[in-house]
This record gives structure tokens, C-alpha cells and sequence, in this order.
């Protein structure tokens, strides 16, 4: 079990099927998660009981959510947070590698290996998306859709965002590389259950077009 000033932030909308699992296998790695519930139609506040439960009352997205879930982790006391999926595609097994990464550095970020279980469209628009980051940003990252990754409670600070849906990962990165944050990459593997979670090709556009954006007025 990790020390007290670790903590585990979940941004979660309408995974009722999945979060006790995901609360259950994380809690042998962790002591403090943080489940952000981000205005959920079902009943995932009440799987979530287990873990700290903070809410939305309308769906504002996954990095308004997982804003919401690091600042209250960080008032609380937290000076490393680990950010984690609530799909169960991450294994918190995981969780105690990227404690350890995260030791000397600032920022660690999680990379998919590509297996034949990654749907197509998402394997090259990943590829797609990772090019562009290092053209914009000039960091190289081999994931930069993973939503698995730790960092410092002072590293949060230089990389705060404001984006409130999936382009959270992006700007991640971007304030990373724009404030030349010491960062690690580790190897994840990563289940998928259902082919239609996560990013999709729009989310994928709407990505790119707000690299560009993003680039042009920072």
C-alpha cells in the first residue's frame, strides 16, 4: 500500500458496469481514490461508494472531471496523483511502476502497446495525433491519447488545463513540453472491451484542430 500522499483520480460518466471493479483492484495499490461522478445518467455514484465520490450535476467532460478529481486530491494533501481510466482498460497494477517512474521526474505518461486488439481507426489516429504533437509541441511522445499517467502536485500547476473533453491529454502535453517538464514513459497494457469507448474520429479532428489552435494563441 502506497503512502498517504499518493492519490488515485477516476473521471467517470456512466461506467456503473465497470467502477466497483475498477475501485476494488485499485485500493490493493492505493488508499485515496477519488471517483469524479461527471453528471452520469446511471448509477455510478452509487458503485462508487467505496471510494470518494465528488459529482457533477450535468456532464461538463473529462478534463473539467479529472480537474475537479486533482484539485480536490491536491487540497486534501496530495503531492502525486495518478489518473486512471474507469472503463477498466488499465490495470492498477500498474499504479506502483508509475509511482516509482515518477520518482525524479515530473510527469509520467503511459503507452498503449500496440497488440491486434486496438481497433484500426484508433491505432492510426493515435499515430496521427502523436505525429502532430511533436510537430507543434517538439515533444515526442509515444501515446499521447493514454489516459494513464502520474504526475507531481507541482508539476499540476505548470500543467493545468482548460480544456473540458478529451483534448485534456493534448494540452497535457503541450504545457509539459512548453515548460520543459522532466518526463517518463512506461509501457501499459491495455484492455478493449468495447470498441466504441473512448476517442472517436470526430474527438480525433476536433483534437487536431485544437492543437492547431492551441499552438497559434499560446
Amino acid at each position: 500500500m502506497e503512502s498517504n500522499d499518493a492519490w488515485v483520480i477516476i473521471p467517470a460518466y456512466n461506467e456503473e458496469n465497470t467502477i466497483a471493479s475498477v475501485i476494488e483492484k485499485t485500493s490493493g495499490f492505493c488508499r485515496n481514490i477519488a471517483v469524479v461522478d461527471d453528471g452520469s445518467s446511471d448509477n455510478t455514484a452509487g458503485e462508487a461508494k467505496k471510494a470518494i465520490v465528488l459529482r457533477h450535476i450535468v456532464n461538463l467532460g473529462k478534463g473539467a472531471a479529472l480537474k475537479t478529481g486533482v484539485e480536490y486530491a491536491i487540497k486534501k494533501g496530495a503531492k502525486r496523483i495518478i489518473a486512471l481510466d474507469a472503463d477498466g482498460q488499465h490495470d492498477p497494477a500498474m499504479i506502483p511502476e508509475f509511482l516509482k517512474a515518477l520518482e525524479g521526474c515530473d510527469i509520467v505518461f503511459g503507452y498503449r502497446k500496440l497488440s491486434g486488439s486496438m481497433p484500426i481507426v484508433m491505432r492510426y489516429g493515435n499515430w496521427f495525433i502523436n505525429m502532430m504533437t511533436e510537430i507543434l509541441f517538439r515533444i515526442r511522445i509515444k501515446d499521447t491519447q493514454s489516459g494513464y499517467r502520474a504526475f507531481s502536485a507541482d508539476a499540476y500547476k505548470k500543467i493545468r488545463w482548460e480544456a473540458t473533453d478529451y483534448f485534456v491529454e493534448t494540452e497535457m502535453i503541450a504545457n509539459a513540453g512548453k515548460q520543459k517538464l522532466k518526463y517518463k514513459e512506461i509501457p501499459i497494457a491495455t484492455i478493449y472491451a468495447d470498441k466504441y469507448k473512448g476517442t472517436t474520429v470526430i474527438d480525433g479532428i476536433k483534437i487536431v484542430l485544437n492543437m492547431i489552435w492551441w499552438r497559434i494563441a499560446k
